[in-house]
């Protein structure tokens, strides 16, 4: 029997999440899987178990995400589907993750959504997972490994909707004076958007939008624009303003 904790975290809020509740769950260690970056295919035995981490981008997966982990595959595999979302909503994305898991061969047999600062807005769910999130989450990661022991466990029931809601555009972060080129951003891309030869431009049609470039720039040279983010906030900020704490689907 192997552990793996499979993850899509950009900016590293699913990560805090599901490295959380993998250290509970597999308490006699996992291995990690970086979805950021190019996977081999990896085959599952049965008798294995993997907890799968992504972000929810505008209610749904990502699909750079959802690409590469269709070179993973199980023999009814038993998998706990996560999904981290920056205090607004989640819609359709832990349900379109456990579809896809589901169709790789999983039995998801647990859904959970938890909250992480948002990714654009980072005034919203700021600090987040919090003491009062991990607390809910060790009681969750506690239901969960019990859920697991059971030697055929019920597929978890997941709320959404089929078909899940149409992709929505992203926004592209843009460099200032600041840059020097130093390729931090490039190399650091997930879907591989930035020119390593000329980290100033950037492939509005393969940019995903998660926003890593920000967060790496060791010179805080990449940035999206104040009107960009007024018309965001002026959008969707007031739907996050009420905390919105973890939930857990068996």
């Amino acid at each position: 029997m192997a552990y793996y904790l499979f993850q899509f975290s950009p900016t590293g809020g699913t990560e805090k999440i599901a490295g959380f509740l993998s250290r509970r769950i597999f308490p006699e260690g996992f291995e990690t899987i970086d979805l950021t970056k190019e996977i081999k295919p990896i085959q599952l035995k049965k008798d294995d178990i993997a907890l799968v981490a992504l972000p929810s981008y505008g209610g749904r997966c990502p699909s750079l995400a959802i690409e590469r982990l269709r070179k993973v595959s199980g023999k009814n595999t038993k998998a706990v589907a996560v999904i981290s979302f920056g205090n607004r909503a989640f819609e359709d994305t832990l349900l379109e993750l456990k579809d896809t898991l589901t169709k790789l061969g999983f039995l998801v047999v647990a859904g959970l959504a938890a909250i992480a600062e948002h990714s654009i807005l980072r005034q919203y769910a700021a600090g987040r997972p919090d003491e009062e999130d991990y607390a809910i989450l060790a009681d969750y990661a506690a239901q969960i490994t019990k859920e697991l022991e059971i030697s055929a466990p019920s597929v978890a029931v997941i709320p959404g909707n089929r078909p899940y809601k149409p992709l929505g555009g992203h926004m592209t972060p843009m460099t200032d004076d600041k840059c020097v080129s130093c390729g931090t951003c490039a190399l650091k891309c997930p879907a591989g958007a930035i020119d390593v030869m000329n980290p100033r431009e950037t492939n509005a049609e393969i940019c995903i939008g998660c926003m890593r470039c920000i967060q790496v720039c060791p010179h805080h040279a990449r940035s999206i624009s104040p009107e960009a983010l007024a018309r965001l906030d002026g959008r969707i900020g007031k739907l996050m303003t009420e905390r919105k704490n973890p939930r857990l689907y068996l």
